[in-house]
């Protein structure tokens, strides 16, 4: 069976998660993943992990439904098995609470995660300032063992890491057969994708062990997630804001809004503040696409343009761009994609 060279660009959560896949279900792909940065310089790393959807509007919920299905399921089995330490996954149980009672009460992903039920006016009461809320077990993943965990992982299976920038798909030419763009926010200068655009996120990191449950407003923008190794208080979505400091007037403003859901972190530790910039499209770009430049062809695969939901749909994504490398691969004989040695 002939090697297929295959080479993912991106070293975070995407970028891991696909080239792990790939090369665990075809064993004739050499895989190879390159990257500026890995584990803990990614934005995956700042992120607090916990599996709950956000929506992307030119996506039917159909195809997100089963991105978070295929992430949940396979998640949960790792959570179950004795990796599930050292891979940093566990079941997280919590609230959702709104201000204002939601249009639907019950979410697409209601009955992925476990338990999803409205919440009684009994738990209600714990939030004076809130008239609705959901309650539900999901996952969530901690990123400083998650990411290392699955580097680790992929290293194992025989891949190759790389550091390094790709300034252009071309440069790849010649060492590869196939190309997989797994470069996030890198994308908008790669390959000049400018429908992409940066949302900072700042969040931070505190000393909070007596929180169990997670608590999250239902817009999303303020939420409690404990971790095995702090609680995350959260959060911001700054559209283009491609600063990478933190701010001390919205970390205030981050506990003081997190403090009203639950006043026992009023005077908590901080450990630290943590900034990333989520790779921002109104649809993950997944698609294939043939490169072509003076009679030479590369095909390449998009994976990227995950937002703030990458955590919770990149096992589904990852499955997806397999499958699009999968059937790339009787056509690259057709494409004088190696050197002549």
């Amino acid at each position: 069976m002939k090697t297929i060279k295959v080479v993912v660009i991106g070293g975070g959560l995407v970028g891991l998660s696909t080239a792990i896949c790939i090369s665990e279900s075809l064993p004739q792909c050499e895989v190879t993943v390159v990257s500026e940065s890995f584990s803990p310089n990614t934005t995956g790393d700042v992120a607090a992990g916990c599996l709950i959807p956000h929506t992307y509007p030119d996506t039917p919920f159909e195809q997100q439904k089963k991105w978070f299905q295929e992430t949940f399921d396979h998640l949960f089995k790792i959570a179950n098995s004795a990796e599930g330490a050292d891979a940093g996954i566990s079941l997280l149980t919590g609230w959702q609470v709104y201000k204002n009672p939601p249009e639907e009460a019950f979410p697409f992903w209601w009955d992925v995660v476990l338990g999803f039920r409205l919440m009684t006016p009994t738990e209600i009461a714990k939030f004076p300032c809130h008239k609705f809320g959901q309650t539900f077990t999901t996952l969530k993943c901690q990123s400083s063992l998650y990411l290392p965990w699955m580097e680790q992982r992929f290293k194992t299976n025989g891949g190759t890491v790389q550091t390094g920038k790709v300034e252009s798909i071309w440069q790849l030419y010649g060492k590869y057969n196939i190309v997989v763009n797994c470069s996030g926010i890198g994308s908008r200068e790669l390959i000049g994708d400018l429908s992409l655009y940066p949302v900072k996120g700042q969040v931070l990191e505190v000393h909070a062990p007596w929180i169990k449950h997670f608590i999250r407003e239902g817009n999303g923008n303020t939420y409690i997630y404990p971790g095995i190794t702090g609680t995350t208080l959260g959060g911001t979505r700054q559209k283009d804001d491609w600063t990478l400091s933190a701010d001390a007037k919205i970390s205030k403003e981050i506990l003081d809004r997190c403090c009203d859901l639950e006043p026992s972190l009023r005077g908590v530790s901080i450990i630290r503040e943590k900034v990333g910039l989520r790779p921002t499209r109104s649809a993950i770009r997944l698609e294939k696409e043939i490169f072509s430049k003076n009679g030479q062809q590369l095909p390449v695969v998009h994976n990227y343009g995950h937002g703030g939901s990458g955590f919770s749909v990149h096992i589904g994504t990852a499955k997806q761009a397999t499958r699009m490398v999968e059937e790339l691969i009787p056509l690259v004989g057709q494409f004088n994609v190696m050197s002549k040695l």
